[in-house]
């Protein structure tokens, strides 16, 4: 499948390339171009466009983008749902959601602006996410054990 969204990743373009690939679709294609295009290239390339503006898988009252996702596919991975706290805060500029948000927010900005383009800083950013699931995994782990 092909997924379009806005070019200049930061949190949530790169948080839900992440979720895409681990939990919905690990073939997925990723297409980014500049926000007025998005529309226009889903229709064109049959793609499910994500974190732009009036689409499904986009913002939502205090909900972002990775929490369209979560619930359009049903992800019930608790880690997971620790992990969209983060995300969340991070993306929506509320520290007060999760303590870590505001440090995600800073790493996304340096990855992003480091990268040669945004297909590097996804791949870059994978090992981030991939960290703060398991970062999650082990709080949920040390708070069941209490």
């Amino acid at each position: 499948m092909k997924w379009v969204t806005r070019e200049h990743v930061h949190v949530d373009r790169t948080a839900c390339p992440w979720l895409i690939k681990r939990f919905i679709d690990p073939n997925a294609e990723f297409i980014f171009v500049p926000a007025d295009k998005v529309d226009e290239v889903a229709k064109k390339e049959r793609a499910i466009p994500f974190d732009a503006k009036g689409v499904e898988l986009g913002h939502h009252g205090d909900k972002c983008s990775f929490d369209a996702f979560i619930e359009k596919y049903d992800v019930k991975d608790p880690v997971v749902l620790e992990l969209a706290k983060i995300v969340r805060s991070a993306d929506t500029g509320k520290p007060e959601l999760a303590p870590e948000g505001p440090g995600l927010s800073v790493i996304m900005s340096g990855l992003s602006n480091a990268a040669k383009d945004d297909f590097e800083a996804i791949e870059k950013a994978t090992i981030v996410y991939d960290a703060l699931y398991n970062f999650c995994k082990l709080k949920l782990m040390r708070e069941k054990s209490k």
